[in-house]
Formats: C-alpha cells, sequence, structure tokens
C-alpha cells in the first residue's frame, strides 16, 4: 500500500470540478493554484466530457446549457439530463430518477430469511424501459402512499434511503426554479421515449450494445466488455442498446442501472455545432460524440489484448 493516500482530486472524475471552476469566471485551469494538482489527462478528459455534453463551446468557453448545468452540485451526466427534460417535456419524472439514482446503491435490502418475500415484492414494483423506470415507478409509488414507512416495509426498500431522496429532489426542484426550468409532467405517461432521451443526453457515453454471443455488452466507445448487473430488471431481457449509470467491478464489470435505447438517438442534434452558443434548442441527445461508422462497425473492432 501507498504511505500516503493519493488526494481524491487526483484519482476522480473532474467534469464537476471544471464545470464549477469555469462557472466562477476560472478559465486558465492549467496554472489554477490547486492544492494538489491533478493529472493533465484527467483535466483534458474532463474538457472533453463537457464539450461533448454542450457545456462548452469549441473555444472551452461556458454555454448557455452550461451555466445551467453548473447551479447543480451533481456529475454532469445527470444535470444536463435534467435541464435538457425541459425540451422533452419531462423534467418531473427526470428529476426524480436522478434523484433515485443518487442513492440507489442502499434503496432495497433483502432478509436472509425473507428472501423470497422480498424478491417477490420487488419483481412487482420492476417498469418496462429499464431499472431508471423501476426507480421511478418506486419514487411514485412511495409518494402516493403519503410517504409511508409501512408501505416500505412491506416492500422490502429502505425507508432512511427514500428519505434522503426527497431531500434531494426538493434541493433539485429548487435549483431548477434558480435556472427557469419548468417541472413538467409528461403529457402522455404511456410514453417513455421522451425520459428516454432526456437521460441517454447525459449518459451517451455510457452506451453498450449486446454482443452476437448474447450473454455481454461492448461499449461504443471504448470497446469494453461489460455485463448486465444481476440485480438488474433487464437481465433476462437483455436489450439489443442500453445505457447505463456506473459500471462496477467485482468478477466482471458490471452494468448498474440499465435503461433500453434506440442507437440512432445517439446520433440526434448533430446540425448543433453550427450555433457556439449551444442552447438548449439545439443541443438534444449526443451532438457530436458519436458517428454512424461507431454504431455500424461495433461488431468488427477488435477486442484489446489483454496488458494493453
Amino acid at each position: 500500500m501507498e504511505e500516503n493516500t493519493v488526494p481524491e482530486i487526483q484519482r476522480v472524475n473532474l467534469s464537476n470540478v471544471v464545470l464549477l471552476l469555469k462557472s466562477l469566471g476560472i478559465n486558465d485551469l492549467v496554472n489554477f493554484d490547486f492544492l494538489d494538482p491533478p493529472v493533465e489527462e484527467t483535466m483534458i478528459r474532463a474538457l472533453g466530457q463537457l464539450y461533448a455534453l454542450g457545456a462548452l463551446n469549441d473555444r472551452a468557453e461556458l454555454t448557455k446549457l452550461g451555466r445551467r448545468m453548473a447551479e447543480f452540485p451533481m456529475d454532469p451526466t445527470l444535470s444536463k439530463s435534467i435541464v435538457v427534460a425541459e425540451k422533452y417535456e419531462c423534467t418531473e419524472e427526470v428529476v426524480s430518477i436522478c434523484a433515485m439514482l443518487s442513492e440507489q446503491s442502499s434503496l432495497l435490502y433483502r432478509p436472509k430469511d425473507k428472501k423470497l418475500l422480498a424478491d417477490t415484492a420487488h419483481q412487482n414494483l420492476v417498469k418496462m424501459g429499464g431499472d431508471h423506470f423501476t426507480l421511478l415507478n418506486i419514487w411514485s409509488q412511495w409518494v402516493e402512499t403519503d410517504y409511508s414507512i409501512q408501505w416500505c416495509y412491506e416492500n422490502f426498500i429502505q425507508h432512511k434511503t427514500l428519505e434522503r431522496v426527497r431531500n434531494v429532489r426538493d434541493q433539485l426542484v429548487q435549483l431548477l426554479d434558480r435556472v427557469e426550468v419548468p417541472l413538467i409532467t409528461n403529457p402522455d405517461p404511456s410514453n417513455i421515449i421522451p425520459v428516454q432521451k432526456a437521460i441517454t443526453s447525459g449518459f451517451f457515453f455510457n452506451a453498450g450494445r449486446l454482443n452476437k454471443s448474447g450473454d455481454s455488452y461492448r461499449t461504443v466507445k471504448q470497446n469494453q466488455t461489460v455485463h448486465i448487473h444481476p440485480s438488474s430488471s433487464m437481465l433476462e431481457k437483455k436489450p439489443r442498446w442500453l445505457v447505463y449509470f456506473e459500471l462496477v467491478l467485482t468478477s466482471k464489470e458490471y452494468m448498474r442501472q440499465v435503461m433500453e435505447i434506440q442507437p440512432n438517438w445517439l446520433l440526434e442534434g448533430k446540425s448543433a455545432l453550427l450555433d457556439y452558443n449551444m442552447s438548449i434548442d439545439l443541443i438534444l441527445v449526443a451532438p457530436h460524440y458519436y458517428k454512424q461508422a461507431d454504431l455500424d462497425n461495433l461488431d468488427d473492432k477488435k477486442m484489446p489484448k489483454k496488458g494493453q
């Protein structure tokens, strides 16, 4: 083990830090007086991600979209989804999903003496479209029961976790008002595509496609083999295309909280680059991160050799 712990700023994604500094008017990040300067490669990667999200223009200046995203103290992938949800008229649903994602790792529990009951209760909460909609369903049902502790107990859900979600969501709603994004409910709850597109607009980095073998996925850009987490409601369905919330490394690289998507969504909004201001009306899903060849030639890519 190392004698001293590596400072967090040198080992985490810096996208949120860079976005915050940009919003404060600090543009010379290379010469900024960090207490522990991050690795240059990490800084460049963060700038690249923010550019892909539409938070920065091609001169690394904050866009209108980026200024709105900077108001949210969370990962830019989540804040992008929330802000863009206005365009898809589903901010209410996306805010709830993002709040649930912030606490998803400690949401469900499964007592040893009641495994079957817990599994049945959790299965009854599953919704089509992906884990994000299951999380939304859990939140909606809890709200309908007037935040009942008993409902949580009957469905084997951590009540304290949902209380934290409630607190996070309340804060996000207040921030929506600050950036003048209205809280809009999806006018057609049976149509989940607007919500899927809004979430994809923030998580298009995490897109993957089912391998020909059908037992794993391959990420589109990194060409990395990944698997759906055993706890996912999509484990048996295995959608052809998906996006995930995070990767967890155990015996394999697992995707947690996955959602089904259509591959053509990853190319939406490509003409948006004509306007350097990159307003909310122009930037939609993944305007310039993917090319058609990335989606067409995924099966032709060779897997990287171990050790490379």
